[in-house]
């Protein structure tokens, strides 16, 4: 199901006025929301059902749950004795998944898919997993046992049994690219495509200066308000615990799941990062939750990013934040 809501804007003469077009719906079972201006219905909507087509193409190769995507057939041949051949969007985002681990060392990986699985078991029963099962979900992870090729052709191995990836990190984010791409192809130069938090905008609203974004602030006491940020040509990713957590013996688990120990993590926290493209951004949004707020700041830094990373380590929210985050209510952030 797709809804639509059209507000005029300003035109010049002899040409119709650019008008806003509102789209939504449900992709990579979550909503998605896409906002565009274009001076006719007819464009608008053959450029948002395209895009929604894009979408629904990379769900079924980085979904996890349709044990007939790309992503799932690769994990159930693993362990493989040859490089398998992949499709362009596996390997580009292989290829980025790679470089964020290395930079992190390993905050963010990719192959935590069987600890994923364990932890769905978890958050479902609210118990936490045995401890059998959950040393031999360690085994099968590690970002090291993924073996990427680019030549003769794009193909990768996974090397250790047992092995499943992950893409939900990751391809949200490069959804919301692809999106986007598709829209600007389409002849669109102004739009904010978002799902669950992660944001991709391209050129302003007609005559203002950046998109209003709202960023959200930690669900605790004496957190810092929400923020108004302008945003153009960028990116924005957040991830934490703040509307998916489970609490089990009295601790508050996250739903993003620490590879070093295989549990969700404990520290509450909100990550958000502004960058460049929503896959890089969705990744670093995931891995400085991992990494936690020492290092927030030089990760983001090593991608052209800005972060701005709430917790509560005791009983006070401190705030990390990186010298060019965006400000409250001014300035624009940009990335091209």
């Amino acid at each position: 199901m797709v809804g639509l809501v059209l507000a005029c804007g300003c035109g010049v003469r002899g040409r119709p006025p650019w008008q806003r077009f509102e789209f939504e719906s449900v992709q990579m079972a979550i909503p998605f929301r896409m906002v565009l201006h274009a001076r006719d219905g007819a464009a608008a909507t053959n450029a948002a059902h395209a895009a929604w087509e894009r979408v629904a193409e990379l769900n079924r190769v980085f979904s996890d749950y349709d044990p007939g995507s790309e992503l799932s057939r690769l994990g159930a041949t693993a362990p493989h004795e040859h490089p398998v051949d992949v499709s362009d969007d596996m390997h580009r985002v292989l290829t980025r998944a790679r470089e964020v681990s290395e930079a992190t060392d390993g905050a963010f990986d990719m192959t935590v898919g069987p600890l994923t699985q364990l932890w769905r078991r978890t958050r479902r029963q609210r118990e936490l997993p045995d401890a059998g099962k959950l040393a031999t979900a360690l085994k099968a992870t590690g970002w090291r046992g993924v073996e990427l090729h680019s030549w003769p052709r794009k193909s990768v191995r996974l090397l250790r049994p047992g092995m499943r990836l992950d893409a939900g990190g990751i391809a949200k984010g490069y959804a919301l690219d692809e999106a986007t791409r598709v829209l600007r192809a389409a002849g669109i130069s102004s739009s904010m495509v978002a799902g669950a938090g992660d944001i991709v905008v391209t050129g302003p609203p007609p005559g203002q200066d950046g998109w209003r974004i709202e960023v959200a602030g930690l669900d605790a006491p004496g957190a810092p308000p929400s923020r108004l940020l302008l945003l153009r040509h960028a990116s924005l990713c957040t991830s934490g615990d703040v509307f998916q957590h489970v609490e089990i013996g009295g601790v508050r688990y996250s739903h993003i799941v620490d590879p070093r120990t295989g549990l969700g993590l404990t520290d509450h926290g909100l990550a958000t990062v502004v960058g460049r493209d929503g896959m890089t951004t969705d990744a670093l949004s995931t891995a400085i939750s991992v990494a936690g707020p020492d290092r927030a700041v030089s990760i983001a830094r090593r991608f052209g990013a800005e972060v701005l990373f709430l917790h509560k380590p005791g009983a006070v929210v401190e705030t990390v934040e990186s010298p060019g985050f965006p400000a409250n209510g001014r300035g624009v952030g940009e990335a091209r």
